[in-house]
């Protein structure tokens, strides 16, 4: 038996490995070549080159899946972890890893009730945030003079609210275009909203006062952008006021709860966003013709007025002539008093230079010169009698203070002896043994050092044998006057 297996197996086909593989790709994409999977989105991840990567699983199994660029590019929402979808496409093998995979063609939420979970998720979680909170709305600008509107270029929303504008307030507007759907649109409209709020206010791209965040109608799948978390975000932190008009009248999405207004429609948004030129026109001209009748009315009731109290007042004709008069004599009476002054000074005049006669003067002038002369003279005596009796004073103190002088006592044989301070010593106290002393005589100084006071030595011990006599000046004695 073992020889017969051995045989046996010997006319296998011997395959090699790439060989194997591309078999079993051609069999699974022959017989799977197109299929709808309803699973549960696991494990996400967008590659750089704009593939996105993940798995699909239900509770028993898993199946790896990859979408490329062009099919992610036309997702009408974001796919998320924990998101179940249905995916339409064709199984195959990778080689390189021997495992089998979904290239997946077109995905969509598996039902609305899906997508409005996640969206009721989400909602709840950015109401919490306070990103919904209505202190964060801010007014809209009455009459703004810029409006920016991020929406698609092509389609009919930047028309229907071009035309809605130029209708009521002709404005400049800035249009910002997006994607309104599909995968990269939410990256794009959060984008823009971030960007009008970057435009530097002197720039030469004015920033708007006000912006528009519009969409037409259409299905939740094609709305979702404006569900998105980061479009949200970009809304609730513009600092410039925005009003958000996505879908139709009964349309609602998240971006609704962050904006400043929301508007049902496109052109609903437009009509927010400025008045209507002409009835502010009409508004101004009633406004002027109502200020006009009540300055008119104002006027005439003073100018009735004024007529009324002008009838209770004399006649100013009459009042300037009594003025005139009593004006003209003041003149006079001015005229005759300045002349009267000046005839009585003048006679006044007369009379004093009658008494002025150059003898007069004269002899006047010789009077005062006599008593200069008698003061000078009694002034110079009394001088010389106050110096000789001064004289005499510090003469006679001269001799005190030479007979009170201490040297007259040294001249009889007395001493004194000062200590290293220079102070005098008056007392046996301060006479301490091996103390320095200088004993100032009649003729001069010498030093000296104390020694015992015992009886059977009573001789000072002086410092040298020989007294040297030191030339010093007496202490200066303070003056007695």
């Amino acid at each position: 038996m073992p020889e017969n297996q051995d045989f046996g197996s010997s006319n296998i086909h011997e395959y090699t490995v790439s060989e194997i593989s591309g078999a079993l790709k051609r069999t699974v994409e022959d017989a799977f070549g197109n299929v709808r999977v309803r699973a549960e989105i696991s494990g996400l991840k967008r590659a750089a080159s704009g593939h996105v990567y993940l798995a699909l699983k239900d509770d028993k199994a898993v199946l790896d899946g990859i979408m490329w660029r062009g099919s992610a590019q036309k997702l009408a929402f974001r796919p998320e972890d924990g998101l179940e979808v249905i995916c339409t496409g064709r199984l195959t093998t990778y080689p390189g890893r021997s495992k089998y995979q979904i290239v997946i063609e077109r995905m969509e939420p598996a039902g609305v009730g899906a997508l409005m979970a996640l969206l009721e998720e989400r909602k709840k979680k950015l109401t919490e945030e306070g990103l919904f909170d209505a202190s964060r709305k801010k007014p809209l600008p009455y009459i703004p003079t810029v409006i920016g509107v991020v929406t698609s270029p092509t389609g009919a929303v930047i028309r229907d609210i071009l035309h809605r504008l130029r209708d009521r307030f002709p404005m400049h507007v800035l249009l910002w275009p997006v994607l309104v759907q599909g995968e990269t649109a939410a990256a794009q409209i959060a984008a823009a909203i971030r960007g009008f709020n970057d435009l530097d206010l002197e720039g030469t791209i004015p920033r708007p006062d006000l912006l528009i965040v519009a969409r037409g109608g259409g299905s939740l799948e094609d709305l979702w952008a404006f569900n998105e978390e980061e479009v949200v975000r970009a809304a609730a932190e513009s600092v410039i006021p925005l009003i958000s008009a996505v879908g139709h009248e009964t349309d609602t999405t998240l971006i609704d709860y962050a904006s400043d207004r929301r508007a049902p429609t496109p052109t609903a948004a437009a009509e927010m966003a400025v008045p209507v030129r002409s009835e502010l026109i009409a508004y101004v001209e009633d406004r002027e013709r109502r200020i006009k009748r009540s300055l008119h009315r104002a006027i005439s009731d003073k100018r009735e007025r004024l007529t009324g109290l002008a009838r209770g007042l004399r006649d100013p004709n009459s009042l300037i002539a009594e003025k005139i008069q009593h004006l003209d004599h003041l003149d006079s009476w001015l005229r005759q008093s300045v002349l009267n002054g000046l005839s009585y000074k003048w006679q006044q005049f007369g009379g004093v230079s009658a008494k002025l006669r150059p003898q007069l003067l004269r002899r006047t002038i010789t009077q005062y010169d006599e008593r200069l002369i008698n003061l000078e003279r009694r002034m110079s005596s009394a001088v010389t009698v106050k110096r000789t009796r001064a004289a005499d004073r510090l003469e006679a103190t001269g001799r005190l203070l030479e007979s009170l002088s201490f040297r007259r006592v040294l001249k009889r044989g007395y001493a004194i002896a000062w200590d290293e301070d220079g102070k005098p010593i008056s007392s046996v106290k301060g006479a301490k043994t091996g103390h320095s002393v200088d004993v100032e005589f009649v003729d001069g100084r010498a030093g000296a050092v104390f020694g015992s006071s015992s009886a059977s030595k009573e001789k000072t011990i002086l410092r040298d044998s020989t007294l040297s006599v030191k030339s010093l000046k007496p202490p200066k004695q303070g003056e007695l006057l």
